[in-house]
């Protein structure tokens, strides 16, 4: 299944019809240096200037304890807030990256990593939150208390929740927005330049984005089977393959900032590596439960997002500067 994105001529003459956003990654500039050079400039923002950022964040809240605090990886050491802003304060560094790398190395709009078309499908973005959110909050929030009542407790410092939500809003959609550039974006239209098979795409992707978020509490937690189960299938790989499927990364996108606010806002293992000021706090994880959460979660979010709601079919050209451009 393809979007009808546009139907035209490329800058080569040949005729484009279909198009999604892995086609995309011939527009504009896409010689392989010109991939390395801004996989390069991406690692840079991700690995060294974020952490950077977050030094500067640490130093603020907390003078040189806090970047020791940082150094040691002990985001307790702040308050709640600040400890989950210092942690997501590179986020925004990642993000530049990516779109130095797209509009300066390939000299194509950003907006070519989530869709081929004109203009982004909000709507489409909000029909992955819902189908992402609902069920994640029953089965997986609703689910642990209903068999785990002992483990959830209530955030009784509503001030500090209350100060909590729009930070909580703004970043988290900064952090999931940019890995789902990255990783269903960028990752999966670079790795098209060798193989445009959907299941190496899929299968890349899916690796590339399990590999840093191995060290995570919850992956040490439920050992390598959660982190199979949890990050391969039910995050990597859930939502590569719907983006090759709508042909956009929209639904990931929506799908990503689901999981998480509902995570940082309303269900957070207090050994998180992401620990927030939730709404509810759970004092264990319970790696088997979410095991299997992860998998029933699969066909549920697909039933959602196909059969409650419907793709949008109408399309607008994607405009020839977009297209056109020498390798």
């Amino acid at each position: 299944m393809k979007f009808k994105a546009i139907t035209g001529k490329q800058g080569s003459g040949t005729e484009v019809k279909d198009v999604t956003y892995v086609e995309a990654a011939r527009w504009g500039k896409y010689r392989w240096w010109r991939y390395l050079l801004g996989l390069m400039i991406i690692l840079f923002a991700w690995m060294i200037a974020a952490n950077v950022a977050s030094a500067l964040v640490a130093f603020a809240l907390d003078g040189q304890e806090g970047v020791a605090a940082l150094g040691r990886l002990d985001y307790a050491a702040f308050s709640p807030v600040g400890g989950f802003v210092v942690v997501m304060a590179g986020f925004p560094v990642f993000l530049a990256g990516i779109l130095i790398a797209v509009s300066l190395i390939h000299q194509r709009h950003p907006r070519t990593l989530v869709t081929a078309r004109e203009k982004i499908s909000w709507r489409r973005v909000g029909h992955g939150f819902v189908a992402g959110f609902v069920p994640w909050v029953l089965l997986g929030g609703l689910g642990q208390y209903l068999l785990y009542p002992d483990t959830f407790s209530f955030n009784s410092d509503l001030k500090t929740f209350a100060l909590f939500v729009p930070i909580a809003l703004i970043l988290t959609a900064i952090q999931t927005t940019t890995e789902e550039l990255f990783f269903r974006g960028y990752i999966v239209q670079g790795t098209s330049l060798i193989w445009s098979n959907r299941v190496f795409l899929a299968l890349a992707s899916a690796v590339i984005f399990t590999l840093p978020h191995a060290t995570n509490p919850e992956s040490q937690e439920g050992g390598w089977i959660g982190m199979f189960l949890n990050y391969f299938v039910g995050t990597g790989l859930l939502y590569v393959v719907v983006s090759l499927i709508d042909g956009t990364t929209e639904l990931a996108i929506g799908a990503h900032f689901a999981n998480n606010i509902a995570y940082f806002l309303l269900f957070n293992w207090s050994g998180s590596f992401f620990a927030a000021p939730a709404l509810f706090s759970i004092s264990e994880y319970h790696a088997r439960f979410y095991d299997i959460i992860s998998l029933v979660l699969i066909p549920v979010f697909l039933a959602i997002a196909y059969k409650v709601f419907k793709r949008d079919e109408d399309s607008e050209p994607v405009s020839q500067s977009d297209r056109v451009g020498r390798r």
